[in-house]
């Protein structure tokens, strides 16, 4: 008998280690594909809300926030575009690479659920952003990205452009910070157990064993 389990994926499209935690779940899941199938719910958390609309360049960004030595910046991303490599993921870091505000994009992800294409969406934002370094608080790039699912694009206009939108990115945000989630990726498992960062894949097969009683 295959159990089933309900994973709300909590995360931000300019977050490299989210799409790393996503495809170690992934390979997770094939893992245990005999025994357990997952529905997944992706939840909006920007790491950067007041972030202007015209970015930052990257490295500074993470120099300023974090206060990250350059050499330590520039390691990190040769671990990240490894570990990205070895999961089928291809991150192109580049030297004026920028940082974006997300909540355009997330506006068009909590409205894509209703149309079942939020995992393909999703997908597509990643690899718009990490692999082929576009803006993705672009109405033209969001929009161009709709086009290529095939999403009617006078209705993604008019969510880009809609304030209620970006007010219900907003509260689900603010719903998962008085939850307790205060750093991405977090992955919540049949809303109770809490999982987070960018486990590895062994480690998420043990851990949605324990939980789900394989």
């Amino acid at each position: 008998m295959i159990k089933s389990v309900r994973i709300d994926f909590v995360s931000d499209i300019v977050c490299p280690w989210c799409i790393i935690g996503f495809k170690n779940l992934e390979s997770a899941l094939l893992t245990l594909s005999d025994s357990l199938k997952a529905e997944i719910y992706w939840h909006p958390f920007e790491l950067n809300p007041m972030m202007k609309q015209e970015g930052q360049n990257l490295r500074e960004h993470i120099a300023e926030k974090y206060g990250t030595p350059f050499d330590a910046s520039l390691a990190a991303r040769q671990t990240i575009t490894e570990l990205g490599h070895d999961l089928g993921f291809k991150f192109n870091f580049t030297d004026d690479m920028r940082i974006y505000n997300t909540r355009k994009a997330h506006q068009l992800l909590l409205w894509a659920q209703s149309k079942n294409l939020q995992f393909e969406l999703e997908m597509a934002l990643f690899q718009a952003y990490f692999t082929h370094n576009k803006d993705i608080s672009n109405p033209q790039v969001l929009l161009k990205i709709a086009d290529s699912l095939e999403l009617e694009r006078k209705l993604c206009e008019r969510i880009l452009e809609d304030e209620s939108w970006a007010e219900a990115v907003s509260s689900t945000e603010h719903q998962w910070i008085e939850a307790g989630i205060n750093a991405v990726p977090a992955m919540i498992i049949d809303k109770k157990h809490l999982l987070s960062g960018a486990q590895p894949s062994q480690v998420l097969v043990e851990s949605l064993i324990d939980i789900t009683d394989l």
